[in-house]
């Protein structure tokens, strides 16, 4: 099984797990006000809005929470002031992690992201450090539906899309940043759910990582994940079994 399958599957079922506890929700209420609040309010002018509505409503978000989130933003109620940030390190055996937190205090998020980069034999590094390993990717993760792999390998292709990945239980889709939002509006046409679509940062070379080296990378990046602060987490790890 090559890493990328194996992390992939491990992401999916925690991201249940995540969805239980109610992490989910508060990740997309984060995106949520952060893109009503660049760009505006409206869903259907602002791009990365309507994306963040549409993974929550995915997601089963009340529409009401949603709405919530959107009138913090803009002003119409109180609301906290989130700000972006991204956190470069290497984990164990090298790896290379890229951290991405919306955060209203700096402090407490810097300080909580390189205790754990340290508790589990990693470091912190500076912008830019590990950046340039990974390229910037639209990822789309579908569930199994009723129509063949071979059509909706069709689909995603005519549409633009670079790449076709078959899990055991999903479909998942890598894009070009430019071909991001094309492709998933095709898919939605079309009629095919979607579980979730995302810029993310895919890792252009992996690092092999095995045994304990393996089980401490995969630690590392759950407990960043679990961390309130951060919103994704991306390694270059390729779990060896």
């Amino acid at each position: 099984m090559s890493g990328h399958s194996k992390w992939a599957t491990i992401k999916r079922k925690k991201a249940a797990i995540d969805a239980k506890r109610g992490k989910t929700f508060t990740k997309l209420i984060k995106e949520i006000t952060v893109s009503a609040r660049m760009s505006g309010g409206e869903i259907d002018a602002n791009p990365r809005l309507r994306l963040a509505v549409d993974n929550a409503k995915a997601a089963n978000m009340p529409m009401d929470n949603i709405d919530r989130a959107i009138k913090k933003a803009t002003g119409e109620l109180e609301g906290v002031n989130y700000v972006e940030l991204t956190y470069e390190g290497y984990g164990p055996s090298g790896v290379a992690v890229l951290v991405e937190c919306m955060t209203d205090n700096k402090n407490r998020s810097v300080a909580e992201v390189r205790h754990l980069f340290n508790k589990y034999g990693g470091s912190l590094g500076e912008s830019g450090s590990v950046l340039w390993m990974f390229e910037r990717k639209g990822i789309i993760a579908m569930p199994k539906q009723t129509k063949t792999e071979e059509e909706i390998f069709e689909i995603v292709l005519e549409a633009g899309a670079d790449d076709l990945q078959t899990e055991e239980e999903f479909y998942e889709v890598a894009t070009s940043v430019e071909n991001f939002e094309p492709v998933r509006r095709t898919l939605v046409d079309v009629g095919l759910t979607i579980d979730n679509a995302s810029l993310q940062w895919i890792a252009k070379n992996t690092t092999a990582v095995r045994g304990e080296a393996s089980e401490k990378v995969m630690k590392l990046i759950e407990l960043l994940e679990e961390s309130d602060d951060v919103q994704n987490v991306f390694a270059n790890a390729d779990f060896e079994e």
